[in-house]
């Protein structure tokens, strides 16, 4: 409580500094929540201090692909489409390495080292194995298989500590959320659909997963089906990227535009509306950081499970003869 209260005392602060100077409050809630090339501490009632300036690195992909431009807003570095790729650490950047760290850092303090002893001893390391069993038993085993979900767990574990990392750090003041940036969102989903992709070859084999594409219908509808599916493998991902992007960053959004709501009215009566209203999206804001790093797990779990049960499918159908009908010991088997 008392950290949350800080965070609320330099958000004002801020938020007041913003509002006074500059009278541009949507702008200092864009300036806070986009990335940028440092990272800033904000001073109550005064200029926000560059704390920290990353350095720049732009690869040229052709002969003078990273040659500076004028533009209408000054000068600028070309992007990847005109030969320069933007290979420089940001302030999402930072957060992520970070939460990386401190992940690293949690297990090596909390988890079991110790193979002789076969309980934990303390809090910290009792709640970190209750997580690690919740996302095996409930995610893994539940959503793929007790056969093939064993395999998928760690990455489901890697990408549920990490993303809930990266949420619990966006909470603390003067650090950033990198859940809240696309291109980071968008690179969490591909792992996603790389592995769910593997998983499905795995199971039912290229040919069977090659196979799946074209919808078991008749050759003739092939090229209306096969599109079909193949943007059906798409959607998957897409959906995965635009969930935690948009509620990690409407959150922070929300939360700072119920602040300037005192400076937009211009009145400090609304601190009395607007001030509780906050303080309660921030503490949602606690538990959306567990949710959101709870449903990209468990969807990711769901469509690495619907892409080994695809498979399944395929073996079934290939064992199953006419004559005798289908196997009813394959869908006990497969139900189990």
């Amino acid at each position: 409580m008392r950290k949350a209260m800080v965070l609320f005392a330099s958000l004002f602060a801020a938020t007041a500094w913003a509002a006074g100077s500059e009278d541009d409050v949507p702008g200092y809630i864009l300036h806070h929540v986009v990335d940028s090339p440092y990272l800033e501490i904000e001073v109550p009632l005064g200029n926000p201090i560059k704390a920290l300036e990353f350095p720049q690195w732009h690869v040229p992909l052709k002969a003078n692909g990273c040659a500076p431009r004028m533009t209408e807003h000054g000068e600028e570095i070309p992007g990847l489409m005109d030969g320069c790729l933007d290979m420089s650490i940001t302030k999402h950047t930072l957060m992520m390495w970070l939460a990386a760290l401190l992940l690293m850092a949690t297990l090596f303090i909390w988890g079991n080292r110790d193979k002789t002893k076969l309980v934990p001893r303390g809090a910290g390391a009792n709640i970190l194995e209750m997580l690690v069993l919740f996302v095996r038993d409930e995610l893994a085993i539940k959503n793929i298989g007790k056969e093939e979900g064993p395999r998928y767990v760690p990455f489901l574990l890697t990408v549920f500590f990490f993303i809930l990392f990266m949420n619990m750090l966006g909470m603390i003041p003067w650090m950033a959320t990198a859940t809240g940036n696309l291109a980071v969102t968008m690179a969490l989903a591909l792992c996603t659909f790389v592995i769910t992709q593997v998983a499905g070859i795995r199971a039912a084999g290229l040919g069977g997963y090659l196979k799946h594409l074209t919808g078991g219908v008749a050759p003739w509808l092939w090229p209306i089906m096969i599109p079909v599916e193949v943007l059906g493998l798409f959607t998957k991902p897409f959906a995965l990227t635009m969930r935690l992007f948009a509620n990690m960053l409407a959150g922070h959004i929300v939360f700072f535009f119920l602040l300037g709501l005192i400076f937009l009215l211009g009145h400090p009566a609304v601190a009395a509306v607007s001030v509780p209203f906050a303080f309660a999206i921030f503490m949602l804001e606690l538990f959306v950081a567990f949710v959101q790093a709870y449903v990209f797990a468990m969807l990711s779990a769901l469509f690495i499970g619907m892409s080994v049960a695809m498979g399944h499918h395929h073996d079934d159908h290939g064992h199953d003869h006419p004559e005798a009908g289908p196997s009813h010991d394959q869908g006990k088997a497969h139900h189990a």
